[in-house]
């Protein structure tokens, strides 16, 4: 792994006129020459980058703060400068750019090519071997950083770069990293992550804990394998896993009835050992999940196994299509052969999954919902509002247009293969935008109060909509924490009174 070391530059006059969100090439930060600019987000901007040294050199990812003395830079380089892996970008440099407005720190780190997830899967039809050999190395790339001590608490497709000729994966974007001994830079309730991809524990946290003051959740190995399994869900089904909503906020509106839940098999034509690894990453508990260099293991393994259901594409398991079984021709999920005893370990060396399945949801007496996208209710998507009230719009962007359209021509638009290299439009320090195939999702408020919100009498400046209290009025499009009402955005409001049924603090 390359050294870091910390450059101090002198201030130019110059850089009065240039932001990190906007650095034309040519710019020289620390002794790296900015070529092009990649991508910006709400904390830093990424510029392919060689050394100033060097005419025509190697390219390198420079990542620029758009904030001076950011210290998520800091944590971020201290985390890479720590994990040693090949799908993992490795560190050269990191340092400060003077400037006028104060400092703005930088890391230079491999440049990782490829496409986003997403827009891999969009480009092809998978089979379950080629899922399993791209997972394998992810789950190899976290088990390097929880070796460290570390987690990244952001797993999810925008963050897994794959490279077109050979599917190689990159495990991208620690910003949200963090590790043992790490100061803590927020204070919120749960910290910076991804909402679909919580996992139950760190939802029940939120809402148990939604009034103590000073509390503060601490992600460990256990979400960021939770939070692979929900990317994985995506990947082979084209939608996200319902989340788990807390028993006490269930308990709290006995009339609300969440979603079914679907295991991946009922959905597409996935083969066992993937559908039950799949089941395992998203377990209720996280010690059955398993950890990440056994999953990689067990990746691996499954990928090197023989069969033809490993081979075959993954389609949605429809009637009346030649060569795909409709669901009530589907074969029982998870029936795997030889699974392991009770107290033995979740993943057996010979790479076969057991059926966690017992670990979900229980879906009896729950409302099934429409295939193919919003596999989440109006409910569930106002518990994620809740628990991150506040925080900035991220729209969920589940991987869904080729499956979702499969019965249509697959040469065309209607399958979902057109548009999905913008299907993340990103403005500098801003907000991320959701587009898939062009059309932006959006849930209307519903008829009546969400779980856990607050009702009337409202605050001001909350507004009554359907008997439920709302705030925070934007314009569209909704991120996935708000909803439209006569053409604007709204946020619900959290009860401020915990339920009957929580529990003591």
């Amino acid at each position: 792994m390359g050294a870091s070391r910390e450059v101090l530059l002198t201030t130019d006059a110059s850089l009065q006129h240039l932001h990190p969100a906007h650095l034309p090439p040519g710019t020289v930060v620390g002794s790296w020459c900015v070529r092009s600019r990649q991508s910006c987000g709400a904390y830093g901007a990424v510029y392919l980058a060689s050394r100033a040294s060097e005419q025509e050199g190697a390219l390198f990812a420079l990542k620029v703060a758009l904030h001076p003395n950011d210290p998520r830079f800091q944590r971020e380089a201290e985390l890479l400068r720590r994990i040693a892996h090949p799908h993992v970008p490795r560190l050269h440099e990191h340092g400060l750019w003077v400037h006028p407005a104060g400092p703005f720190p930088f890391l230079v780190m491999d440049r990782a090519e490829g496409v986003p997830l997403e827009v891999w899967a969009h480009e092809r039809t998978r089979t379950s071997r080629q899922v399993m050999r791209l997972l394998a190395p992810v789950a190899g790339a976290l088990a390097a950083t929880h070796a460290v001590k570390g987690v990244h608490r952001d797993v999810k497709g925008d963050n897994i770069l794959v490279r077109q000729e050979d599917s190689w994966p990159t495990l991208l974007d620690f910003g949200a990293g963090d590790f043992l001994g790490a100061p803590t830079l927020t204070r919120e309730l749960l910290p910076p992550g991804t909402p679909y991809h919580r996992s139950p524990e760190a939802l029940r946290f939120h809402w148990l804990n939604r009034q103590v003051p000073g509390a503060h959740y601490k992600p460990g190995p256990a979400d960021d394998i939770y939070a692979l399994g929900v990317t994985a869900y995506c990947l082979v089904t084209g939608t996200y896993p319902p989340p788990v909503l807390p028993p006490e906020l269930l308990a709290s509106d006995p009339s609300f009835r969440p979603p079914v839940w679907e295991p991946p098999e009922n959905l597409v034509t996935v083969c066992p050992e993937l559908a039950a690894l799949i089941r395992q990453m998203l377990s209720l508990e996280p010690s059955a999940r398993g950890s990440a260099a056994e999953l990689a293991q067990a990746f691996e393994q499954a990928a090197r196994s023989p069969g033809p259901e490993t081979d075959q594409p993954i389609v949605p398991q429809t009637s009346g299509k030649a060569g795909v079984a409709s669901r009530a021709e589907a074969p029982a999920p998870a029936v795997l052969v030889a699974g392991p005893p009770v107290n033995q370990p979740r993943i057996q060396s010979a790479g076969v999954a057991p059926d966690a399945r017992k670990n979900q949801p229980d879906p009896r007496g729950a409302a099934r919902v429409p295939w193919p996208w919003l596999a989440v209710t109006a409910g569930l998507v106002a518990f994620l509002a809740l628990q991150v009230a506040g925080s900035k719009r991220h729209p969920a962007r589940p991987i869904a247009g080729d499956l979702a359209d499969h019965s249509q021509d697959n040469s065309g638009e209607e399958a979902g293969t057109s548009g999905l290299g913008h299907a993340a439009l990103v403005t500098c320090g801003g907000t991320e935008e959701s587009a898939i195939s062009g059309k932006q999702i959006g849930v209307n408020v519903p008829k009546t109060p969400l779980p856990g919100q607050a009702r009337p009498p409202c605050k001001k400046p909350e507004m009554v909509i359907n008997g439920g209290c709302w705030g925070r009025p934007a314009a569209p499009p909704c991120g996935e924490r708000e909803y439209e009402w006569r053409g604007l955005c709204y946020a619900p409001v959290l009860d401020p009174s915990p339920p009957a049924t929580s529990e003591q603090r």
